[in-house]
């Protein structure tokens, strides 16, 4: 809901109050990386889908339990914050571990990257059939695949990559397992919107916060830009235009998740730059702006709140958050203990401030 406040000096201040939200997919790394970022997504959301691509990647149920651990670890004493952890899948790892890390409540879902998508997955799979025997013991368990959507062939260009994978790859997925529910990540094209809306209901989509507000020209605006570079890359306008529709829709099936991957500056900065975005600081301010500028700030709660523990079969958070619509500046950079991160509207004034619980 909005209210309008009257503040102590006669004004005026609007803010948004929504049920607490979720954070449905999340890079929080580890050692660190993890204690420098963990609290930006935790003091946001109450909780996050974590992912699992870190070096070695979380495999087995006890590595799924040491990560989780890591991460409380790393939080301030009194956070209230619950990890989701995912199982990365290989070529060859075994269903039966899978199904004990969720029978265990360890592992939430399961995570495919194609061998080299991005960051981390060069142990990813290389053809999704060798991960068929999996894919079955999911369907048995109603354990959800979450799925970083490219193929990654030479061939292919770059921007085509989303489009190609899900009639490659995902459309013969799901016609194999029709009862596999399947949340389609990080979508960045009218491709992948069309496809969810479009398909059964065991298929579903995240969205980001930075896909809803960059285009490719946001790579080369005065020449290259490092900082907007992720993977998958942002697309065209239209297809950036089709995105923030899908959002503010009201499709349940259409939900948040910040993809939020930090890097050292130096890193994205150099001459092979990593791709990743750091929204997390400023994540559900990022999203309540361009739930504004589309007249949707009503349906935010859905979006962020609600779609996505209704597909995950997870209870709704009791508890709320607030914005408020005021002038906020961001950091051009971000740093602590020798982490140097250049964070998403690094050097911009936002519109909304996020007020964590009790403030």
């Amino acid at each position: 809901m909005t209210d309008t406040l009257t503040s102590p000096s006669g004004g005026t201040s609007e803010t948004l109050t929504i049920r607490a939200p979720d954070d449905w997919h999340v890079h929080l790394r580890d050692g660190d990386m993890l204690a420098f970022c963990a609290d930006y997504t935790a003091r946001q959301f109450a909780r996050a889908i974590v992912m699992p691509n870190l070096v070695p990647p979380i495999t087995t149920e006890a590595m799924g339990a040491a990560y989780r651990d890591r991460i409380l670890a790393a939080l301030p004493a009194g956070r209230k914050f619950e990890p989701l952890m995912t199982a990365y899948l290989t070529d060859t790892i075994d269903p039966e571990e899978i199904a004990s890390g969720f029978k265990s409540g360890v592992f939430t879902a399961c995570k495919l990257y194609p061998a080299n998508a991005t960051t981390n997955s060069a142990s990813g799979v290389s053809d999704v059939k060798n991960i068929w025997r999996v894919l079955e013991r999911m369907q048995e368990i109603d354990m959800p695949l979450l799925v970083h959507g490219e193929v990654v062939s030479a061939d292919i260009d770059i921007f085509d990559r989303e489009a190609v994978f899900l009639d490659q790859v995902l459309a013969p997925v799901m016609k194999a397992f029709p009862r596999l529910r399947v949340v389609l990540e990080h979508i960045t094209t009218e491709d992948s919107v069309r496809f969810v809306e479009n398909g059964p209901e065991t298929i579903a989509a995240t969205i980001t916060a930075h896909h809803l507000r960059i285009d490719r020209n946001d790579m080369f605006k005065g020449g290259m830009r490092p900082h907007a570079y992720c993977l998958p890359v942002a697309k065209r306008r239209l297809h950036r235009e089709a995105l923030r529709k899908a959002a503010v829709s009201g499709n349940p099936k259409f939900f948040l998740g910040t993809d939020s991957a930090p890097h050292q500056r130096s890193d994205k900065e150099s001459a092979c730059g990593c791709a990743g975005i750091f929204s997390a600081p400023n994540a559900l301010e990022s999203y309540a702006q361009t739930f504004d500028e589309m007249g949707a700030l009503d349906r935010l709660e859905g979006f962020a709140s609600e779609f996505g523990p209704k597909f995950y079969q997870l209870p709704k958070n009791e508890g709320e958050a607030q914005l408020r619509r005021s002038p906020q500046p961001v950091p051009e950079i971000m740093t602590a203990d020798g982490i140097e991160i250049v964070p998403f509207h690094g050097g911009e004034t936002m519109g909304w401030i996020f007020q964590p619980p009790g403030v």
